[in-house]
């Protein structure tokens, strides 16, 4: 689902070598602005690059772990799009980049692959699924308790439910397939052994049949 397209979560999917595909949410944008993937970003250089052509440097990184890339006042405080690209009184345009966006980048770039849009189509099948069986089957239309903790634990819980049947369904589903490989192998022996008990019956018949001489033989004795 979109909502856990952060970094911290893109991080842990590569680590882990996980072939993450996460929804895509439009950004926020103000009316009038340039968008923020017109900003080009220099990754030897380290900077971004304006659509006016002028150069944000990094300034500092604040405390959620973001990068800030800034303008300079006197190129911006001329510049004609200025109008499209800073509200700010400075004249400072600031462009932020978390120090783990190379992994969100990373998980854009396999939704967009075409593995990644074929593992898209099923979200509507496995994660909306699984939200509308917790709003319709396990309370999670309503919030049934005060307090961040206690609505985590009801989240936790219907979550564990919800895990418990699907592990159930998988238990059943590979009980069912180790059953029918059971009985088509048990049909295919079976089949053996009666196609060999009837050969085995035609030789003893053969061997042990008793012949009753003729007239002709006996006159001749």
């Amino acid at each position: 689902d979109a909502g856990y397209f952060t970094p911290h979560i893109c991080k842990g999917l590569v680590e882990r070598n996980i072939y993450g595909v996460i929804g895509y949410r439009r950004p926020n944008h103000k009316d009038g602005f340039f968008y923020k993937r017109e900003y080009e970003y220099d990754a030897q250089a380290d900077v971004y690059r304006c659509p006016n052509g002028q150069l944000l440097a990094y300034s500092t990184t604040n405390r959620l772990g973001y990068r800030e890339y800034k303008s300079d006042a006197k190129q911006c405080s001329d510049c004609p799009s200025r109008a499209q690209c800073t509200a700010s009184k400075n004249h400072v345009k600031v462009v932020t980049r978390h120090v783990w966006q190379h992994f969100k980048e990373q998980l854009n770039a396999n939704r967009l692959s075409v593995s990644g849009k074929e593992i898209y189509k099923h979200r509507k099948e496995t994660v909306e699924r699984s939200f509308a069986d917790a709003k319709q089957l396990h309370g999670h239309r309503y919030a049934r308790f005060r307090g961040l903790a206690k609505v985590k634990a009801q989240a936790l819980l219907a979550a564990a439910c919800q895990n418990m049947k699907k592990m159930a369904s998988l238990l059943e589903k590979a009980l069912r397939l180790s059953l029918s490989s059971y009985l088509t192998q048990a049909k295919h022996l079976w089949r053996l052994w009666k196609a060999l008990s009837l050969r085995l019956k035609n030789t003893w018949r053969s061997s042990f049949i008793f012949k009753v001489p003729t007239r002709d033989a006996i006159i001749t004795q």
